[in-house]
């Protein structure tokens, strides 16, 4: 591998996608979860999405039921619950781990110090985000506490988008 647009992703519906699709686009990467007290950061992506997708802005939301089984249900149940509670539309995928043996490459790829030095370190919480350049770099990391309206978050995601 050698970045993050070699890797292969499944959405939610089950077509098979490369990253690569995103070139030139500025990504907002989170693993998210249906039954967690941080739930409600799905308005807020779904708004910072709406805001700032004609700037070249893509949410990209990664289910996971890697911590305490907060995200128990289906793909189509995910979906479901996210169209109808919190209007999203930006693109989902289908459940994936964001930690142990059996981590999706792709957060192998954002957690590894070989491939992110600057921004790498285990997943700690659903909700956690990563801001990917128009070129593909990892360019910030921001915890679960940190929510979407958050001021350094909308800063650093202008500044991409400026660039």
């Amino acid at each position: 591998m050698t970045g993050i647009y070699d890797l292969e992703v499944q959405t939610i519906d089950g077509e098979s996608i490369r990253l690569d699709r995103y070139k030139g686009t500025v990504l907002l990467i989170v693993n998210t979860a249906s039954k967690c007290g941080f739930t409600g950061q799905y308005d807020g992506l779904q708004k910072l999405y709406e805001t700032h997708k004609d700037q070249g802005l893509i949410v990209l939301g990664f289910p996971s039921n890697d911590f305490l089984k907060q995200e128990p249900g289906s793909n189509e149940e995910i979906l479901s619950f996210c169209k109808l509670h919190h209007g999203v539309t930006f693109p989902l995928f289908e459940k994936v781990s964001v930690k142990g043996a059996d981590q999706h490459p792709l957060y192998t790829y954002l957690t590894s110090k070989t491939y992110n030095p600057e921004f790498a370190g285990k997943i700690s919480w659903n909700f956690n985000k990563f801001i990917i350049s128009r070129d593909g770099r990892v360019a910030g990391r921001f915890g679960s506490r940190t929510k979407p309206a958050d001021t350094k978050l909308v800063s650093a995601i202008e500044s991409e988008l400026s660039k």
